[in-house]
């Protein structure tokens, strides 16, 4: 089903609500704006298959946009609304969009744009206009709401955030099916983690990213209400659980460590009772602060590792992950492999490159070597996401790090990882990155760069909380692991959905050096 068979039952029903305003768009509006924007971009010239970027923050309308793409059978790109002109063009072009909709919010950087995005013919803006873009409303206003004659359902074509490397898009294969196809997240949201048409749905995090996107999609095709935030604040999502009487929602660890931070008496306030499911991903999550969440909300917390390239999906609830502290669950679609550098597999309890046998074909759009390092050495068709991991005895997946983090010091491989999810529990540290910076004895050595709760005040104190971290650090794991220095900063540059841009940190340190390993 799709939101135009829930307009005809239950048109009056919310299908999304905006978190800070309480607007409130019924599924009989949403249908009715995504044909609208269907036969828009019908009528100048997109056809079944062709590309459309979109780049706004997480407006009121942008499901409206989503679902009208959706409609077309477009394939849609949503790029991040933090990311440079040279990024934002990169995108545009690479993905080869024939139409390009952003806001008045990003109109500074469409207008720098604008003479180097020649295929994205048609441009489009929200809450405003300048040069070189028409009004949305104004277009989509003259368009009918008759369905287009033939309804094939679009897909998205999302780029990876850029952590490790230059933003490459993932697409899977197309092809021309109903509309009413769900996606693969609703029909896991339903089996898995119980989605009705009763649920309603919190997402705290940038619609542009992989798993908000397709949740929320996730939760129109079946018919449910989504709470949508415009950004992600600890006690605001609190009470917009127990507003809304929320009971499910999908987060990333950097959340939780947030809500957890908050004084006890703030996070007792709000009543979270109505909480049914918690989903978490995007990274792993510190064994001590997944173990508060549960100790907190209950046995509500399900995890999952994945991928936008969707070759893999592995699963846990609250019960799997306290039997196996740690672990991010067992593989629920394809098997997984952990191989060492030849592509042999490794015995269980070792480290290694996490792969997944599924038969589910991906490629990097216009990148055939990052495909190509993708996929197992030996031809076995296998597909890896670059992360590093272990089996245990039952079957349960660890993942210790990035393979593109991992630190040689001495010939001796350290996942950061590990001291990461150490220092994050210290109740003096809002955020932590560690990675490898210059050694010219041991190759590399481990460094921390700490945002604290307070900026130290002076060198001294600065010294003080250091020499606490590394000795805090040096409680709970080997020497080797634990950084040798600690670096101060006000905040570190995390993407909003979670993920840590540590390769700009990194990039920091290395740069006076002279080389990059």
């Amino acid at each position: 089903m799709f939101p135009g068979d829930h307009a005809k039952t239950h048109p009056n029903k919310p299908a999304y609500i905006m978190a800070s305003t309480d607007k409130v768009v019924t599924y009989e509006e949403l249908d009715d704006a995504a044909n609208r924007l269907s036969n828009l971009l019908r009528a100048a010239g997109l056809e079944v298959g062709d590309h459309v970027a979109i780049c706004m923050e997480n407006h009121e309308r942008y499901m409206e946009v989503i679902w009208g793409c959706h409609y077309a059978g477009l394939i849609y790109t949503a790029c991040s609304s933090r990311l440079t002109s040279d990024e934002l063009t990169y995108i545009i072009n690479d993905c080869g969009a024939k139409a390009f909709i952003t806001s008045k919010y990003k109109a500074d950087q469409a207008a720098e744009i604008a003479p180097d995005i020649p295929n994205a013919a048609l441009r489009l803006m929200l809450d405003g206009t300048i040069p070189g873009y028409e009004s949305f409303e104004a277009a989509v206003a003259a368009q009918s709401t008759t369905p287009l004659p033939e309804l094939i359902g679009g897909m998205d074509m999302l780029y990876s955030s850029g952590t490790t490397g230059k933003p490459k898009g993932v697409l899977g294969t197309f092809q021309r099916s109903e509309l009413g196809q769900p996606n693969g997240v609703a029909a896991l949201s339903s089996m898995l983690f119980g989605v009705t048409a009763d649920t309603v749905y919190l997402s705290p995090a940038p619609l542009y990213h992989a798993a908000p996107l397709r949740f929320n999609l996730a939760v129109h095709f079946i018919g449910a209400t989504s709470v949508i935030m415009e950004h992600f604040d600890a006690e605001e999502y609190l009470k917009l659980i127990e507003r809304h009487k929320v009971t499910h929602s999908q987060l990333v660890p950097t959340m939780f460590v947030r809500m957890l931070k908050l004084p006890e008496d703030v996070r007792k306030r709000y009543d979270t009772s109505s909480l049914q499911c918690a989903i978490h991903a995007a990274a792993p999550c510190p064994v001590e602060v997944k173990r508060q969440m549960i100790e907190w909300w209950g046995p509500v917390i399900h995890e999952y590792y994945a991928g936008t390239e969707g070759n893999g999906f592995v699963y846990c609830n609250s019960e799997m992950w306290l039997s196996h502290p740690g672990t991010v669950g067992k593989a629920i679609q394809g098997v997984v492999h952990i191989c060492d550098e030849n592509g042999d597999e490794v015995p269980t309890g070792e480290s290694g490159t996490v792969f997944f046998d599924s038969g589910t074909v991906f490629e990097y759009h216009n990148d055939p070597e990052k495909t190509k390092s993708s996929r197992d050495p030996k031809g076995r068709g296998w597909s890896t996401l670059g992360d590093v991991g272990y089996l245990d005895a039952d079957g349960f997946l660890y993942l210790t790090d990035r393979k593109a983090f991992m630190i040689i010091s001495g010939g001796v491989n350290i996942y950061p990882q590990e001291s990461e999810n150490v220092l994050i529990n210290h109740p003096k540290v809002v955020d932590v990155a560690v990675f490898g910076v210059p050694n010219e004895e041991f190759g590399e050595e481990v460094k921390a760069v700490v945002q604290p709760v307070a900026m130290p005040a002076s060198d001294d104190e600065a010294k003080a909380l250091e020499h606490e971290l590394i000795a805090f650090c040096r409680s709970q794991l080997a020497d080797l692991k634990c950084p040798r220095s600690v670096d101060f900063r006000p905040e570190l540059p995390r993407h909003p959905t979670g993920k840590l841009y540590k390769r700009l940190l990194k990039d920091e340190y290395w740069k006076a050096a002279g080389r990059s390993i």
